[in-house]
């Protein structure tokens, strides 16, 4: 556990440091936010104030824009040496990971937090109860932890630390192929289909649902099935990666 806080008080005091990661992680989302809900908002028919609509699919996409941080500073770690110099000073192994998972899901409570206070400042309005409150935190918290893995098995899988920013991209942009700004049925053929069984909408429909108050069973065990796997695999990997190479 020692081990496990210096990493993430390391790991944080970095983030902090580099302002374009802060830019990415926080206030990017929010800029979305603007974007969305003042730009591009009176032209979807979404059947709500489009900032009551948005505001669960720019949930997760702040906490998706934070990840291309964790990777690139996943494989620095990896390919500068530091991890030689750690073994030397007999640190856990197991610290190194874990203070990477843990700052990210700091960082993405911070940029979630930023979210729905300016959702708030443009009028949204929640009719969720303290338990669908707390019902959002837990799943902000389980995909944080869930995406956070499976970032850090991409950044330990990269070559470089370039290519470690590369290999977040897909993750980053699925959230604009799901029901984050427009409903799923109102997209094309195809599109329709991938945004329907895609990962990310459950999470997205489930924290819609608990903010309205109208939490759906369905989508909250799916949501909660896709973040256990994607947890699972991430951690599976990328604890098989960093045995390999540390």
């Amino acid at each position: 556990m020692s081990d496990s806080v210096i990493m993430l008080r390391r790991n944080f005091k970095h983030v902090t440091r580099n302002p374009t990661t802060v830019f990415n992680a926080v206030l990017f989302p929010v800029v979305l936010m603007l974007m969305f809900v003042y730009v591009f908002g009176d032209a979807f028919d979404v059947g709500a104030d489009y900032v009551d609509y948005a505001t669960p699919g720019l949930m997760l996409l702040a906490i998706v824009y934070g990840l291309s941080g964790t990777s690139t500073a996943v494989a620095s770690d990896m390919t500068k040496g530091i991890i030689n110099r750690f073994k030397v000073m007999d640190v856990s192994r197991g610290a190194v990971l874990t203070g990477h998972v843990t700052t990210t899901i700091a960082t993405n409570l911070v940029a979630v937090a930023a979210i729905v206070g300016v959702a708030f400042a443009l009028g949204f309005r929640s009719a969720g109860g303290w338990l669908d409150w707390l019902g959002v935190l837990g799943l902000v918290l389980l995909t944080s932890f869930a995406t956070a893995w499976l970032t850090i098995a991409l950044g330990l899988a990269a070559k470089t630390v370039e290519t470690a920013g590369i290999a977040t991209v897909p993750l980053i942009m699925l959230p604009f192929f799901s029901s984050a700004i427009v409903p799923a049925d109102k997209m094309g053929p195809g599109i329709r289909e991938f945004a329907e069984y895609q990962p990310f909408t459950p999470i997205i429909e489930t924290l819609r649902g608990l903010l309205n108050g109208t939490p759906q069973m369905g989508d909250a065990i799916a949501a909660i099935a896709w973040c256990v796997a994607i947890a699972l695999v991430g951690y599976l990997w990328a604890t098989a990666t960093f045995k390999k190479r540390a």
